[in-house]
């Protein structure tokens, strides 16, 4: 039971914090609201629980047997996250209603979009691998009450993002407002990048 309480506060300190998943459903926030943020708090939560299911399914055992992998998918990750990063300074992200278009990829967007992105963000990975070897369990079944944090606790802290970017909507309403607040979510993109890079 308190290991359990334990990795609570561990998804409570994972989730809240800055991080790839957060900065897309601010994103989503800023140009929709809170409810158009739903089906992307929706995506990374499936997301997390099906890279969950799959390493409690044995995926680990791969892992185990070709250790090199799991750094290969932290480097394609988190390349992947600075090339978002790099993308939004560019040149910004239009929203979807806007006519402008842009050069720069849109960020994973849509329930579909963010299960897959569960899949090359870092930081994902980390979460559910630290919280498997925390956590051994011997059937399936014990792994209910983690898959029950899973979807709790990334829920509510990224619903916490989702307001704070549905406040923000009204102050980026003029352009160059809006063009710095994409130019610092580039910076931080690049920044949790980096450091999920250069962490062990």
């Amino acid at each position: 039971m308190d290991r359990l309480i334990t990795l609570c506060g561990l998804l409570c300190i994972a989730a809240i914090t800055p991080g790839p998943n957060n900065l897309v459903v601010l994103h989503a926030a800023r140009h929709a609201g809170i409810r158009g943020a739903v089906p992307a708090v929706a995506g990374i939560v499936l997301g997390g629980l099906l890279l969950l299911a799959l390493m409690a399914l044995g995926t680990g055992a791969v892992f185990a047997a070709h250790p090199t992998l799991k750094p290969w998918i932290g480097v394609i990750g988190s390349l992947y996250l600075a090339w978002l990063g790099m993308s939004l300074c560019a040149g910004g992200i239009a929203p979807r209603h806007s006519s402008a278009t842009s050069s720069a990829p849109p960020l994973p967007a849509g329930t579909l979009g963010l299960i897959g992105f569960q899949f090359l963000n870092p930081k994902s990975w980390v979460m559910v691998l630290t919280v498997l070897a925390a956590l051994p369990a011997a059937t399936l079944r014990d792994y209910l009450p983690l898959a029950g944090l899973f979807a709790l606790i990334p829920a509510l802290s990224l619903l916490l993002w989702a307001a704070l970017g549905a406040w923000l909507a009204r102050w980026l309403v003029q352009p160059l407002i809006r063009r710095g607040f994409d130019i610092v979510m580039g910076f931080l993109l690049i920044a949790c990048a980096s450091r999920l890079l250069i962490e062990p």
